[in-house]
């Protein structure tokens, strides 16, 4: 399996839970396509953790744009966004590293990288590289827009 999806535009998640930045690049994209960061903001803030039974994780999804965009307009050249990661315990997952937690990846992981995964928090399988994945989505929905195309529901 791969962290990289796509042809046209390939999109590339990377970073694991508890590491410094999870983020994701995207490349293919035309050159000026505008870049709203209010509208990745709301949709980041959408899939932020609510709730009882949601993770008590709270973090604020504060993100940079490293690459690939200049006066809010993408370059043509690979954009990619890092987030940070503030508010890890890693310790937490010492007592449970030998063990595949219910409902998560744990086993596949250790399965695929035989052993030398980042355990913790679910490592690169963690519900927080979602975080990544929107802020991809919402510039492409941003290059849907720009050619006119309109995505609904009813």
């Amino acid at each position: 399996m791969k962290n990289t999806f796509g042809s046209s535009i390939a999109v590339t998640i990377f970073g694991e839970s508890h590491g410094e930045e999870i983020g994701v690049v995207i490349d293919g994209l035309s050159p000026g396509i505008p870049v709203d960061r209010e509208f990745i903001n709301a949709q980041l803030a959408l899939r932020r953790p609510a709730g009882k039974i949601s993770t008590a994780r709270q973090e604020q999804d504060e993100y940079r744009i490293v690459s690939g965009v200049f006066e809010d307009r993408t370059t043509g050249t690979p954009l990619c966004i890092c987030i940070p990661n503030t508010q890890t315990r890693s310790k937490d997952y010492a007592a449970t590293r030998a063990l595949a937690r219910p409902g998560h990846a744990d086993y596949t992981a250790n399965t695929k990288y035989h052993g030398f995964e980042d355990y913790r928090g679910g490592g690169h399988f963690s519900g927080r590289i979602t975080a990544a994945v929107v802020a991809a989505g919402a510039i492409l929905i941003g290059t849907l827009r720009n050619k006119g195309v309109m995505i609904g529901t009813h």
